[in-house]
């Protein structure tokens, strides 16, 4: 059975509403500063310095839950994990396992699509040293619970602990399962829970987070979202 497909008229009018956002002053101090200083490597770049929708398929069966977008990656071009080296690491993996139609994502308009996979964040604003505050967290899950109730996705891929205790906070699990790689949770009622290490350069570059561990999360969330069927 296929998964049902989100109303996209409901999904534009959220995104409409996530980059209007400012509940947040201290993120929008930050993502706002960084937009303006910019990086010396993307000075000639208009950054986007808003808050970053979530992006992909909207008959999605698997749901991808980062943490924040990167000040120079997200906050930049607008696009969840676009224009990093997390990013880079994460669609590439996407594009092995089948649910993206090309392994790199540089900007908004370079024709990458998704199928069968949906990416949003637990933070939709660039974050201080990659670190939002509880309060900030908690303002912005919102709007992944409302993707969450539109897509009805069957997988829910977190992408590190931060991740996992959101969507942990999302699906209103108590007591928490226990986060890790390869971490799976099944609850009685609502999507399945994935954890995967965080793609993030201090985990790759150091080899805890392999490509062949990553391509496995994604390769066991399309055997739980589509085992009856096909994106």
């Amino acid at each position: 059975m296929l998964c049902g497909m989100a109303d996209p008229t409901e999904l534009e009018r959220l995104e409409r509403r996530v980059v209007r956002c400012r509940r947040c002053p201290r993120l929008v101090e930050w993502r706002e500063r960084v937009a303006r200083e910019k990086r010396a490597a993307f000075r000639d770049e208009r950054y986007w310095g808003r808050p970053v929708p979530g992006f992909g398929d909207p008959r999605a069966g698997v749901y991808v839950l980062g943490l924040a977008p990167a000040a120079h990656g997200g906050n930049r071009t607008g696009r969840v994990f676009t224009g990093d080296r997390s990013g880079d690491w994460l669609y590439a993996s996407l594009h092995r396992t089948g649910f993206a139609n090309q392994p790199t994502s540089r900007g908004r308009d370079d024709g990458l699509t998704l199928r069968g996979a949906f990416i949003g964040a637990a933070v939709r604003c660039a974050p201080p040293a990659n670190r939002p505050l509880p309060a900030e967290r908690d303002n912005c899950l919102p709007y992944a619970a409302r993707e969450l109730e539109l897509i009805e996705p069957r997988v829910v891929v977190c992408l590190g602990a931060f991740a996992w205790d959101a969507a942990c906070q999302l699906l209103g699990l108590r007591p928490r399962p226990r986060f890790g790689h390869g971490a799976e949770h099944t609850p009685a009622a609502g999507p399945t829970l994935l954890g995967t290490y965080h793609p993030s350069q201090q985990n790759t570059f150091t080899g805890k987070l392999t490509e062949e561990m990553m391509d496995a999360i994604f390769a066991r969330a399309r055997e739980l979202a589509y085992a009856d069927s096909a994106p």
